[in-house]
């Protein structure tokens, strides 16, 4: 049997995870409206992946014989006032991400739950990479300024950020 807090935890994990789902599928739409085609094509993947942790979430609950609770997702923002603004809230939010995991980690460390821990090593690592990866964009898009031509050439790179990569043969 799970400890409590840390089933709620989960809980509430998972469901923020959906909510970065939303969050991802309001920054693609923005920028489908700006026509900036890889910022979209890279905010999409985003989104499909954020599914993916809720969902290991959510089957890790269950294999545990915890409770699912699912709550209401709020909406997030739709709009920003640049590119730059619509990273800077990817990134933040990845941020806070990282924050809550590792209270989670910490919390499993307190109540000696390790099979919990082990599961989410894996969150603490695809932490780090999204973080780094958004970083890299809001970087970028920070050197670039307001000059358009650099924008189209930053919007037609990050359309491959994040692709699965094919083994070399």
């Amino acid at each position: 049997m799970m400890n409590e807090k840390v089933l709620l935890m989960l809980n509430e994990q998972m469901n923020r995870e959906f909510y970065s789902w939303y969050l991802y599928l309001s920054v693609a739409s923005y920028f489908s409206g700006l026509d900036l085609e890889g910022f979209e094509q890279w905010t999409r993947r985003q989104a499909e992946e954020e599914t993916v942790h809720a969902m290991k979430i959510y089957n890790y609950i269950l294999e545990r014989n915890g409770d699912v609770v699912l709550s209401k997702i709020p909406a997030p923002t739709q709009k920003w006032n640049s590119p730059l603004e619509a990273v800077e809230a990817v990134y933040s939010h990845e941020c806070e991400l990282t924050g809550r995991i590792n209270n989670i980690v910490r919390l499993t460390r307190e109540v000696d739950d390790y099979t919990t821990e082990v599961f989410l090593h894996w969150f603490v690592t695809e932490q780090r990479e999204e973080e780094a990866m958004a970083n890299r964009v809001l970087q970028k898009l920070k050197m670039i300024g307001s000059d358009m031509s650099g924008l189209l050439m930053l919007d037609a790179q990050v359309a491959t950020v994040g692709q699965a990569q094919e083994p070399a043969p």
